[in-house]
């Protein structure tokens, strides 16, 4: 009888060591695997603070997600969106703040007063297409990207449009981009040292000028002003005062223009006594002198003709 005990109590010792070295070996294990994920986590570019957002965006994606399912099984899908931005929004994922980044001449305001229609909504509901189409409509605003940030941030990127002239209308003066879109009026005291352009149609001929002027570089920052004339061709002005007329067609015009800057290169018209150059009948060159002055310059003959 004695003896029985004893092997029970060897074995009930045994038993027990067992399973603390199993108990042992197991959190080891977990040790490490805690280690381990610490140390990928560490890794990764997320503060702590970060990852709790993560996970519970992750929690409150999923259960959103069952809803979604089970309300679309039903038959429902309107009731399955009204249940997704209500889950949502109960978790606090809707627009409490709106970040704009990229505006630096056009009034942000505008912007602002675009995205706040937004506020206090849930996220799902957003409508992000919409608003940045309706952003893209702003004068201002060549392209717009807009995203969400959860948990409760709108943030809008503003790509702006960049001034290239002053647009001469009847009643105001209008800044407009090199495609002739118009930004903004502008006060005749801000426009000192830009291009003006005037003429009917002169605005969608913005780009084709920047081209002409572009073909004979030298000349460019002479030119002060240019006008449209007849819907077909430019009188360009210079800073001198002085006015060069160029014939009809993009090629022609380049052409005169650049055989202008050469003789200009040689002979300094700009700043002479010429108070006009005409060019539209290529090659010749025609020079308008002030009343009262008979003498002609001599570079109407190297130009081919003039009086």
């Amino acid at each position: 009888m004695a003896q029985q005990i004893r092997r029970n109590g060897t074995t009930g010792v045994r038993r027990a060591a067992k399973a603390q070295s199993r108990s042992l070996t197991a959190r080891r294990a977990q040790g490490r695997a805690s280690r381990f994920l610490d140390w990928l986590m560490g890794l990764l570019p997320f503060t702590e603070d970060q990852w709790s957002r993560i996970w519970l965006a992750m929690i409150i994606g999923g259960a959103v997600g069952i809803a979604f399912v089970i309300a679309s099984l039903a038959g429902v899908p309107a009731l399955a969106e009204a249940q997704v931005a209500r889950i949502a929004a109960d978790a606090g994922f809707e627009v409490r703040n709106v970040r704009v980044t990229g505006t630096s001449r056009m009034d942000e305001q505008q912007v602002y007063a675009r995205a706040l229609a937004q506020r206090n909504q849930a996220m799902p509901d957003v409508d992000i297409a919409a608003l940045r189409a309706e952003l893209r409509a702003l004068p201002w605003v060549e392209d717009a990207r807009v995203s969400i940030q959860l948990p409760h941030t709108l943030a809008i990127d503003i790509v702006e449009r960049t001034p290239h002239a002053v647009l001469e209308k009847a009643d105001r003066l209008v800044l407009i981009d090199a495609g002739g879109v118009e930004l903004e009026p502008i006060s005749a005291d801000k426009t000192k040292g830009m291009l003006h352009l005037s003429g009917p149609g002169a605005a969608k001929q913005a780009r084709n000028l920047e081209q002409l002027i572009a073909a004979a570089p030298a000349l460019g920052p002479q030119v002060e002003a240019a006008e449209w004339v007849g819907n077909r061709r430019w009188n360009l002005t210079f800073r001198t005062g002085q006015l060069l007329a160029l014939p009809e067609g993009e090629v022609e015009a380049a052409t005169a223009l650049v055989k202008f800057a050469r003789l200009d290169g040689q002979n300094r018209l700009l700043g002479g006594k010429v108070l006009a150059f005409d060019m539209r009948s290529p090659p010749r060159l025609y020079m308008r002198l002030p009343e009262g002055v008979r003498e002609g310059p001599a570079i109407a003959a190297n130009a081919g003709g003039g009086e």
